[in-house]
């Protein structure tokens, strides 16, 4: 079987197990990547996300983390829901914590496809992906061509937005590259107006980490500073707020993962259950959930925050 009919074959596969895209980047040393991570570090946009200036070389050349690697596979999967929470007042979690803990559930489904893969094609090389490891997953899918890097950094697909989880393979099978997609975002500033923090840059393209609300809700283990007292916009865990502005979002349709689907408890808390939460509530409510990242100090924590903005 040539590299063409490889090609299309698991990118059939991939979407019999959920993925909604997938796409296909040649394994190679990412320069232009390479110099924009050095910049970002250098201005400390990575906050205390010191982990970030860690196997510099490893983000940045795919052949160092798979030898012999030939091709890195980009796959999307959908996380939106229409669902949400009942209390309008209670504090907000971002709409990718609703269910299990993605990371769980998306490796599976990509251990899965590796499997099919070998079945197929007999011993192949390779690693799985899921926001895991150093691996510049926005670089790769907008290269795999599957969405371009908005202004609000996050990738978007013209037919169906940003609401996705990414996750790659990275192998040593030749298969055929996807062209990268011409970015759609235009005149639109709609992202960099709407971030209550000031996160995104004016021309857009460039967030500073150490300003965004995920970032202090979930990534940041001190004291978040006080400049953002009024800025939180009630969020207690990560935020949406670029997402929910952009126009692309139009075409987000509801996910079929049973794993996300959020409980009635979570949703139905009121914003007094959610200041007097408890610990065993805590770990009740979110044991399989991406909220546990926070621990239950760190939510109360957040929540402490709320109450003084």
């Amino acid at each position: 079987m040539n590299s063409h009919a490889r090609t299309q074959w698991i990118k059939a596969s991939a979407i019999g197990h959920g993925f909604a895209f997938a796409g296909i980047a040649r394994a190679e040393y990412m320069e232009a990547e390479a110099a924009r991570l050095q910049d970002w570090l250098s201005h400390g946009y990575h906050g205390k996300m010191s982990y970030m200036e860690n196997h510099f070389d490893l983000r940045t050349d795919p052949t160092k983390l798979v030898p012999g690697a030939k091709s890195v596979i980009s796959l999307m999967y959908n996380y939106y829901t229409e669902k949400a929470q009942a209390d309008p007042e209670a504090p907000k979690i971002s709409m990718y914590a609703y269910g299990e803990d993605y990371h769980r559930v998306v490796r599976r489904k990509l251990k899965a496809l590796l499997s099919d893969i070998r079945t197929e094609y007999g011993e192949v090389n390779g690693r799985c992906f899921v926001d895991s490891g150093p691996v510049l997953e926005r670089d790769w899918a907008r290269r795999a061509g599957i969405g371009w890097i908005g202004k609000n950094t996050l990738l978007i697909n013209p037919k169906a937005g940003s609401y996705f989880f990414l996750a790659e393979l990275i192998l040593d099978l030749e298969l055929m590259p996807d062209e990268p997609m011409e970015d759609h975002c235009g005149t639109c500033t709609r992202c960099i107006d709407a971030c209550p923090t000031d996160a995104i840059a004016n021309e857009g393209y460039m967030l500073d980490g150490s300003k965004c609300i995920s970032y202090l809700t979930i990534e940041l283990r001190e004291d978040i500073p006080e400049q953002f007292k009024d800025q939180m916009e009630n969020r207690v865990f990560g935020c949406d707020i670029c997402q929910q502005v952009c126009p692309w979002n139009r075409f987000s349709v509801p996910h079929q993962e049973p794993a996300f689907e959020p409980t009635d408890n979570l949703l139905g808390m009121s914003s007094n259950e959610w200041y007097d939460i408890t610990e065993d509530v805590f770990d009740n409510l979110f044991q399989h959930s991406a909220v546990q990242r926070t621990k239950y100090q760190g939510l109360k924590r957040n929540l402490e925050f709320l109450k003084k903005g």
